[in-house]
């Protein structure tokens, strides 16, 4: 009977055991739905070297988010014998292999099963660049007409359903970007559909009046009926070249987003998804610490009225000190105050100068009441005003001193960390 018993309490106590170790072991990692490499070259042109940039920090993100696997070369080597067994999907950043080798590798892996998403200079062709098949055949394009200048946001009009489009709005603007076009009418080859094109709204497109557009039809996303593949013409970031900073971000839209990731998703196959976009969550505080002070951004004295300057103080997690990050349209995001939500960073004055100093105001849609939220490596960030197009800045180390706006550099004083609070 002891022995029955005991028998009994070990293969009890054996099983809690098990189940308790079953309990505390770590599930195996999940499979990636889908494998994505992305070809660039990051040698022309530094708004293009800034996309690519931007892309090795954000697709490692969504990836992670969506459960794909992301691959960033400058390998283009790769291409010579690359199977769907490598990756189910090439993006090319803002550039096209120039190998013979490598483009007859590209098009067997296309005409056997591969996936396309191409990004701005990647239909970049003139009469030189001699790749029939790429140009004509699988983008339809011709040859390079024109392009629009300087870069600029742009009122899109989605023409026609596919799953990438799925969650897109009938007119949305996208991010901002130099704007291409092409010889051919895509309307006319039957193997083209159009997803995007510039909406009439958004006329005219540039700010150069020798580089702009005034009226016409300019598609900006398609797709070849022939190929699994997407071509999405933004990927050139507004940029001071003389510091070589970025000024703006091609990940910034969350309408721009949504095609960008409902289109990866079309072309690896992965489970469809309705999950926001937004970088930064529109329904958290944020403390903003700089980069080069470690002092937080702070509205002086807890004001909540107009006028409140913001200035740099030491972080004490007080509504003064919090900040909420809501979209208005495109990239672009008023920035309030926690203690007083309709008040927000607003630049004095509407100045345009340097040096003209940041303040709340009452929000009411003014240009220099939105910014748009640029991501850096290591975690910061930066914020250029869409009126001036210069970076919020903060100065010295004294507790404070009031924030300002100055031409964007790219130094410490202009990069925050973002914290998100309670």
């Amino acid at each position: 009977m002891k022995s029955r018993l005991a028998r009994a309490v070990v293969a009890a106590l054996s099983l809690v055991l098990l189940l308790s170790t079953a309990a505390n072991t770590p599930a195996a990692p999940q499979a990636p739905q889908f494998k994505v490499i992305a070809f660039y070259s990051g040698t022309y042109d530094d708004a293009h070297i800034a996309f690519e940039k931007e892309a090795a920090v954000w697709f490692p993100q969504v990836a992670a988010q969506y459960n794909f696997s992301y691959t960033q070369t400058n390998n283009w080597s790769m291409l010579t014998s690359l199977t769907t067994a490598q990756a189910n999907v090439v993006m090319f950043l803002d550039d096209v292999p120039t190998d013979s080798g490598q483009r007859a590798g590209f098009q067997h892996y296309m005409q056997n099963g591969g996936a396309y998403f191409g990004w701005h200079v990647s239909a970049y062709n003139d009469s030189g660049t001699g790749w029939s098949w790429f140009n004509n055949t699988l983008m339809g394009t011709g040859t390079f007409n024109n392009n629009t200048w300087f870069p600029t946001t742009a009122i899109l009009h989605t023409d026609s359903s596919h799953p990438a489009t799925r969650r897109l709005p009938t007119t949305w603007m996208a991010g901002v970007s130099e704007w291409y076009s092409w010889h051919n009418d895509l309307r006319q080859n039957p193997n083209i559909q159009v997803l995007a094109s510039v909406d009439a709204s958004s006329f005219p497109v540039g700010t150069d009046p020798n580089q702009s557009w005034y009226s016409g039809y300019y598609p900006i996303l398609w797709t070849n009926k022939q190929y699994k593949m997407l071509y999405a013409n933004f990927g050139h970031d507004a940029m001071n070249y003389q510091t070589k900073t970025p000024l703006s971000s091609t990940f910034a839209d969350p309408t721009q987003d949504k095609f960008i990731i409902d289109g990866l998703l079309w072309l690896g196959g992965g489970a469809t998804t309705d999950a926001p976009t937004d970088q930064i969550n529109p329904g958290g505080y944020f403390s903003l610490v700089n980069k080069g002070n470690n002092k937080c951004v702070d509205a002086r004295g807890a004001g909540t009225t107009n006028g409140t300057a913001i200035q740099q103080y030491a972080c004490n997690n007080s509504n003064a000190q919090q900040f909420q990050f809501q979209g208005t349209n495109g990239p672009w995001l008023r920035v309030n105050n926690r203690a007083n939500t309709a008040e927000s960073l607003d630049v004095s004055g509407r100045s345009t100068a340097d040096g003209a100093g940041i303040q709340l105001w009452a929000y009411g849609g003014g240009t220099n009441q939105q910014w748009q939220a640029v991501q850096e490596p290591g975690g910061y960030w930066h914020f250029t005003s869409m009126a001036t197009q210069k970076c919020l800045t903060t100065s010295g180390s004294g507790d404070g001193t009031q924030l300002t706006q100055a031409t964007c550099t790219g130094v410490a004083s202009q990069s925050f960390r973002l914290q998100q609070q309670p």
